[in-house]
């Protein structure tokens, strides 16, 4: 099993930057695929972007394409998502998500993860 807990949120102006960490516990870590999703009050959760157990696979929302980056460091059980030009759009809650295999072959759908997080906000004023 595996437990996970987002970190790095907060208020930023647009064009800012900011950079989440999703710290993980559990042995076999390192197997496994992590996302983040987000979502904003009053709309569905939405897929960000998502690295596979070797960081040899990133994935991400066309929205964010360019913008944020992902990755992942397996010796410190953490994933990371860099947030460049940070738009007021952006606004949201973000979630970590762990699962150890992608059955369906969709990286960005939620149904896919078996772990999530709390979540943390990231408000991007304009």
């Amino acid at each position: 099993q595996v437990q996970v807990v987002e970190s790095g949120g907060g208020l930023v102006q647009a064009g800012g930057s900011l950079r989440l960490s999703c710290a993980a516990s559990g042995r076999t870590f390192s197997r496994y695929v992590l996302g983040w999703f987000r979502q904003a009050p009053g709309k569905e959760r939405e897929f960000v972007a998502a690295i596979s157990w070797n960081g040899g696979g990133t994935y991400y929302a066309d929205s964010v394409k360019g913008r944020f980056t992902i990755s992942r460091d397996n010796a410190k059980n953490t994933v990371y998502l860099q947030m460049n030009s940070l738009k007021p759009e952006d606004t949201a809650v973000y979630y970590c998500a762990a699962t150890p295999q992608i059955r369906s072959g969709r990286a960005g759908s939620p149904k896919e993860y078996d772990y999530w997080g709390q979540g943390t906000q990231v408000t991007v004023s304009s």
